[in-house]
């Protein structure tokens, strides 16, 4: 297929027949790349889940991939380090707590000082929840939250931004939920703050056009990970701390969340590293906004068509034009 960045054509007389030729790149499902040689790729949360999973596949494939967690040390460092000793990869632990500012600076410093420059892939993975209605939710859970799932990614981006505009190239994914665009009564202040985080990274995409950065949001279903378990432990943490009066108005949600056993399902969570693996395969410019990640129901998925439609329809013949149908590939 033809190899075009959309944002060297914007201004162009051939614009309509090289848009309509990219469009058919990023929608084209394409198998995850065999090789990610030459890419260095940093990633939030890999203790376990979707980060531990992208941070051994993507070394596997040859990038040099900076693995972060909090609290180190622990096992699952100590896990990945052994790996990538007797590998041979090129994986690197750095302790990044994406609440903590000094954390988060120091780490991306040592991540660019290893790779030589700015990093070209960032992964903002790292994510919590707890559940129950959100009445529930004190403010202590509630800026938990938002300081993980939304601050966090803003600190990373921060961190790394300014090395990736000096290069005029990097990428940015920042892992939602399908629960980002739709909602499930008693998901607490998940949804809320996955909400954010897709504004946030919409925006953001559309202000780095001029930059030649590309941001992709990446929208998973239900997967047996690690999440899961550390919610029920913060659930039930809250439920044992909140008043009788917060309590008493939802006694069946209550007592389902008391004995709440949800794992995630029977998915592979491989999906998610595969996925983001084919997006940075793809050419720059050409990359998808949002990637909806499941192999059963994606509800998001029309809610993801008509806030594309109205994005253009709104500002596509405005200034901000260019960046909104750059991003969005028309």
């Amino acid at each position: 297929m033809t190899n075009v960045n959309r944002r060297t054509l914007l201004g162009g007389a051939a614009a309509t027949a090289a848009l309509a030729a990219s469009t058919s790149v990023q929608g084209h499902k394409i198998t995850p790349p065999a090789s990610l040689e030459g890419k260095s790729i940093l990633i939030t949360g890999t203790s376990s889940g979707f980060g531990r999973l992208a941070a051994e596949d993507y070394a596997r494939k040859g990038a040099k991939v900076f693995a972060t967690m909090r609290n180190l040390p622990r096992p699952e460092a100590d896990e990945l380090r052994a790996l990538a000793k007797s590998e041979k990869l090129d994986l690197h632990i750095i302790e990044i707590d994406v609440t903590d500012d000094a954390q988060v600076a120091a780490g991306v410093a040592e991540a660019e000082r290893i790779a030589g420059g700015a990093v070209d892939v960032l992964i903002n993975n790292a994510g919590i929840s707890t559940a129950g209605p959100i009445e529930i939710q004190d403010m202590a859970a509630t800026q938990m939250l938002f300081d993980t799932n939304v601050f966090g990614p803003q600190r990373m981006a921060r961190a790394v931004l300014p090395k990736m505009r000096a290069a005029k190239s990097g990428q940015i994914f920042n892992v939602t939920s399908q629960l980002g665009r739709v909602m499930l009564p008693g998901f607490g202040q998940y949804s809320p703050t996955k909400f954010a985080l897709e504004a946030m990274s919409e925006q953001m995409a559309y202000e780095l056009v001029p930059h030649n950065i590309d941001v992709t949001i990446i929208q998973p279903g239900g997967y047996p990970t690690q999440i899961w378990e550390n919610a029920n432990a913060l659930t039930l943490k809250l439920l044992d701390r909140a008043e009788d009066k917060h309590l008493n108005g939802y006694p069946a949600m209550i007592e389902s969340l008391r004995s709440r056993t949800n794992n995630g399902g029977s998915t592979d969570p491989m999906d998610v590293p595969n996925a983001m693996a084919e997006i940075i395969a793809m050419p720059p410019g050409t990359r998808p906004l949002r990637k909806p990640v499941h192999p059963g129901s994606k509800p998001q998925m029309a809610i993801n068509k008509v806030s594309a439609e109205a994005q253009v329809g709104w500002l596509g013949s405005t200034p901000y034009g260019p960046w909104i149908k750059a991003v969005h590939g028309v």
